[in-house]
């Protein structure tokens, strides 16, 4: 399955200045597949080495390294392989089982930086924290942050890239779809928010079309998540990790979507579950979406540090979390609060995958605004609907109140653009970029 930060990963290999590579995201998001394929792909080689539970490897490391060069002998022989400058691909997955290995990286960009490595990595700061020994290697390593498939990579996964192209195309120029292909990337959509973009979970969709096969996937996922805090946090730690954790589809199954510590346990305080939202988010299985205060630039200054809602990192999960049916799903026959979740959670998704960091607006109770984006110097307000009826009350204040040009409502409506608001199916929320204004 064809990823997009494969380009991103092309731009890297041809960097003269080039360092070594971390690609961070939560578990089973494709990282190692997609540097393996990448590595056959466009070198001649790849020596590819799991830390995890390695402790010969480990132990090249740990033992201390006198010559880089030296470390590279010991690798090729370890994997079987002749390493070379430049053709060779060095491929270190799970590194965070090894800091030792996190910290090699500064002395291989400040010594042989010729050899092209890069890293597969969940829980990095996290590992780190633990042992006072080591360090990151800050600026010393390229960093590229990977998520769940979006929508755009789904759709080319359903050998649907035709119809990624031409959902492209319509959102540059707001012009409407036909009414046969609004109707199929709809249920594109409805598939995508009941599937989600886990590569696992897509691919046995592809290979079955059986959402039950799926559902199976997702929550082995989420069991993998809830092992990890067990295994990387104390008990206590674990057990307040895992609480927040599960929380998160009552937290949004609410009219008032804001984060309630009291939603996890009767008569919790944030300073209780504080340190649980910040391993949640580090370990990107969540997405964190804080209050700004303003619709001013830059929005980051206007953040509320005590206001934010939380959305899992993959609407699939949330659906298998909130043990959602997938018929309901794909007929929108279930509740308005939980549609409405699902809704937020595929657009906060789809923005965090564009590297776009999302905010949220509520004016003294009277009005909230769904999402709050910074495109270059300008302030664009985002409203998120799950069907067509897009009055919307709170874009209307917001716009008034910042004098705001031009906004964004997400719907199930086509494209369109009418008195500064464009019109965004739900399909295209991964056509809104970070650096290119309306």
């Amino acid at each position: 399955m064809e990823r997009l930060i494969e380009h991103d990963l092309l731009k890297w290999k041809n960097r003269p200045d080039r360092k070594p590579l971390i690609i961070h995201g939560a578990r089973q998001v494709g990282k190692s597949h997609t540097l393996l394929e990448f590595g056959k792909a466009n070198y001649g080689n790849v020596a590819y080495f799991f830390l995890e539970n390695n402790e010969r490897l480990q132990a090249v490391f740990n033992n201390g390294i006198d010559k880089i060069s030296t470390l590279f002998l010991d690798l090729g022989q370890l994997s079987g392989q002749t390493i070379t400058p430049g053709g060779t691909l060095v491929i270190f997955d799970e590194i965070q089982a090894c800091p030792a290995a996190i910290t090699a990286l500064k002395r291989i960009q400040e010594t042989a930086n010729e050899y092209h490595v890069a890293c597969a990595g969940s829980l990095l700061g996290l590992a780190l924290n633990r042992d006072a020994k080591y360090s990151f290697p800050v600026g010393k390593v390229d960093i590229l942050n990977m998520y769940p498939m979006n929508f755009k990579e789904f759709l080319m996964a359903a050998n649907r890239k035709g119809l990624a192209d031409m959902i492209g195309e319509h959102f540059e120029k707001d012009k409407k779809l036909s009414s046969p292909m609004h109707e199929l990337a709809l249920e594109e959509y409805r598939v995508y928010s009941a599937v989600g973009g886990m590569p696992e979970c897509v691919q046995e969709y592809a290979n079955r079309g059986d959402f039950d096969f799926v559902r199976a996937k997702q929550l082995a996922i989420c069991e993998i998540y809830t092992n990890d805090m067990v295994k990387y946090c104390t008990r206590t730690e674990a057990m307040r990790n895992i609480a927040a954790y599960n929380s998160v589809p009552a937290q949004l199954a609410k009219e008032n979507k804001k984060f309630q510590f009291n939603i996890i346990r009767s008569g919790a305080r944030s300073k209780d579950f504080a340190d649980s939202i910040i391993w949640l988010e580090k370990a990107n299985i969540v997405i964190k979406v804080p209050k700004t205060n303003e619709g001013k630039m830059p929005l980051a200054g206007y953040e509320d540090l005590l206001s934010f809602k939380i959305y899992l990192s993959d609407v699939g999960l949330l659906a298998a979390k909130s043990s959602l049916p997938a018929s309901a799903i794909l007929t929108g026959a279930y509740g308005g609060e939980m549609r409405g979740a699902v809704t937020e959670n595929f657009v906060a998704q789809e923005l965090a995958a564009n590297r776009i960091r999302p905010y949220y607006w509520e004016s003294r109770g009277t009005a909230e605004l769904d999402f709050v984006i910074q495109q270059q110097d300008k302030i664009v307000p985002i409203e998120a609907k799950a069907g067509a009826n897009t009055k919307a009350k709170s874009l209307d204040s917001f716009r008034k109140k910042y004098n705001i040009e031009k906004s964004i409502r997400v719907s199930a409506k086509n494209f369109g653009y009418e008195n500064g608001i464009k019109s965004v199916p739900l399909y295209a929320v991964w056509c809104i970029a970070p650096d290119v204004a309306l």
